[in-house]
């Protein structure tokens, strides 16, 4: 069985999350979503809403686990025995920072990271673009699966 964590803050979940997510099924016999806790950050959603977006939305697919975490992402894998970190690529700035950490991961551990680029329709769409729209009073649905519109 081969099983990934896809690690983030997920605040919220968006549709270039679910988009890579999605496309990652058919490579792996489950996906654990890591919805990492990290103290010395300020989110916009708790962590239980977090979670809950989450498993609204993949309710119907057994493939998907959600977990919480702190602390380093292959200290995590170790813990779950869980060689493959799953992450998505929107731009070359993204690809040099994730080049970097898989690299640090690499030399860490024997933890494999295997990335996706993004489908051209949702490369555009961060959590942080969603949370400014937000909190400006725009209309996110086109941005964020249903489990997260629906409940704002």
């Amino acid at each position: 069985m081969k099983k990934a964590i896809f690690p983030g803050s997920f605040d919220p979940i968006t549709l270039g999350h679910v988009d890579i997510i999605n496309r990652a099924l058919p490579l792996f016999s489950e996906i654990i979503i890591a919805v990492g806790v990290n103290t010395d950050k300020t989110y916009l959603f708790s962590l239980e809403d977090r979670i809950n977006f989450i498993k609204k939305h993949y309710a119907n697919e057994p493939k998907i686990k959600v977990e919480t975490y702190s602390g380093l992402t292959i200290d995590f894998c170790k813990k779950l025995n869980i060689h493959f970190i799953l992450r998505g690529l929107r731009n070359p700035a993204d690809f040099e920072f994730e080049k970097a950490i898989a690299q640090t991961n690499r030399k860490l551990s024997t933890v494999e990271t295997v990335f996706l680029l993004t489908s051209a329709d949702t490369s555009f769409i961060s959590s942080s673009i969603v949370r400014d729209v937000l909190k400006n009073g725009g209309d996110i649905s086109c941005l964020v699966p249903e489990s997260v519109s629906k409940k704002l």
